[in-house]
C-alpha cells in the first residue's frame, strides 16, 4: 500500500469534502475504494477513520466559529462489522 487513503476521492481539508465529487468525505467512491484497500484489515481501516476523524471535527469546528461537528456517524458507523474470527 502506497497511500493510506486509496484512489483519487480524497478529503480536501479543511472543507472535508471530496476532491472529485464535492460531497462530503468520505463520499461513496472513497468508502468503497477504502473498503477495498482495507478489506483484509478491519481494525487498520477504523484506526485511520478514527483519526481522520478527529482531524476532520478539529478542521470543521475551527471553521464554524467553535461550534463542536460530531462526525462520527460520518466517518464510523458506515464500514460493515468484522466477520467472526473463525473458531
Amino acid at each position: 500500500m502506497t497511500s493510506p487513503l486509496p484512489g483519487r476521492h480524497t478529503p480536501l481539508r479543511p472543507t472535508w469534502l471530496c476532491r472529485i465529487d464535492a460531497h462530503p468525505w468520505p463520499c461513496g467512491p472513497a468508502k468503497l475504494a477504502l473498503l477495498s484497500e482495507y478489506a483484509d484489515n478491519q481494525a487498520e481501516l477504523l484506526d485511520l477513520l478514527a483519526a481522520m476523524k478527529d482531524e476532520a471535527e478539529q478542521h470543521l469546528t475551527s471553521l464554524d466559529s467553535d461550534r463542536h461537528t460530531d462526525l462520527t456517524r460520518r466517518f464510523l458507523a458506515w464500514p460493515p462489522p468484522a466477520a467472526p474470527s473463525p473458531r
